[in-house]
């Protein structure tokens, strides 16, 4: 097949490349567990970045078409039914969906040492300071989620922005930063006394743990979110469909 860009086309590279992509997957030569050609020689060929050409790979792997494996390479995934959810959306954008009137009853921002942990999901150092974002947030009559995001320094953000408006705009719009992966733990605790004074309820009331870890379009982590919501008046839908 035809591997080559149209460098003057308006349509973007990535997307170019993407589409090429697909097309390469399904050729018959790579449909025996044969490896796609490596990014620097693909990059090459195409006479485009490597980050340019990992954006549209990204797309690929986040779909379940390919696989890739660091020192090994990339080849197409075998076909299986999988469980993905692909109603990820903002708070904001959630609530909106649901009809659902937001009150922010509290936001506070800071800068803060990271955790280990922390540190390690961005990879940096713990004594490299970082964004710190609280939010408690509800209907008209009380709140229901207490959320504390974490934001790598290589945003931008400078806490001087309006978090009341959607987050992942305050990112794309003002920084062109594109929110593109949501990795998510999801489990249910008791609340100590911290969260059931934030969420108006009960030490020992049953909460939703929501743990987000969140990405760019070339898979570089941006976010690490918190979120504790009240288990009586919340509800986490997830809309799966069979690849």
């Amino acid at each position: 097949m035809k591997i080559a860009l149209n460098h003057k086309s308006s349509v973007p590279l990535h997307l170019q490349a993407e589409e090429l992509l697909r097309k390469m997957i399904k050729d018959p030569q790579y449909q025996n567990g044969s490896l796609l050609p490596n990014e620097v020689e693909l990059a090459h060929q195409l006479n485009i970045s490597r980050t340019t050409l990992r954006q549209a790979l990204n797309k690929l792997v986040y779909e379940g078409l390919v696989i890739r494996k660091k020192g090994v390479g990339t080849k197409v995934a075998d076909a299986k039914i999988s469980s993905k959810s692909i109603n990820w959306l903002s708070f904001s954008q959630e609530m909106k969906a649901r009809g659902i009137p937001i009150k922010n009853f509290e936001l506070h921002v800071s800068w803060v040492y990271p955790e280990e942990k922390i540190a390690q999901f961005f990879n940096i150092k713990t004594d490299e300071k970082i964004l710190k974002l609280e939010r408690l947030r509800g209907r008209i009559e009380g709140p229901f989620v207490y959320f504390v995001s974490y934001f790598h320094p290589n945003t931008g953000l400078t806490g001087e922005e309006d978090f009341k408006r959607p987050l992942y705009d305050i990112l794309e719009k003002d920084y062109n930063v594109v929110t593109a992966l949501s990795k998510e733990e999801i489990s249910a605790k008791s609340a100590d006394k911290f969260i059931a004074g934030k969420l108006e309820t009960e030490v020992g009331s049953p909460i939703l743990f929501r743990k987000r870890y969140v990405y760019d379009n070339a898979e570089r982590p941006i976010e690490y979110n918190l979120g504790y919501y009240k288990a009586d008046s919340f509800i986490y839908s997830v809309e799966s469909r069979r690849a």
